[in-house]
């Protein structure tokens, strides 16, 4: 049986749709880690922790509101954000050692 071809169609553009959305949250990805290095650094100036467990704690209660109010799982935002804070904290403590990032 041969697929329809509207079906066809309409997959591909909603597969289109998703490939934008994967290539802007690169980006924002990006963007961010910029600004985090930023951190990282005037962190290791001002001989602050890499880490920010208050800050950590705020930023979850505050991502998992978002999240639910935009019907996605408050845990799988929780569980993104924690990998994404953990790299964070990786490059701060790369920063603070004083090994540059090659990224």
């Amino acid at each position: 049986m041969e697929p329809n071809p509207s079906a066809v169609e309409r997959l591909q553009s909603i597969r289109e749709s998703i490939d934008n959305i994967d290539a802007a949250l690169v980006h924002l990805l990006a963007e961010r880690f910029k600004f985090t290095q930023t951190v990282g650094h005037l962190k290791a100036d001002a001989g602050m922790p890499a880490s920010d467990p208050g800050r950590e704690v705020e930023q979850i209660k505050r991502l998992r509101a978002i999240a639910a109010d935009s019907r996605l799982d408050p845990d799988f935002t929780e569980s993104f954000l924690n990998f994404i804070v953990a790299e964070v904290i990786h490059h701060h403590e790369r920063i603070a050692s004083g090994v540059r990032d090659e990224s």
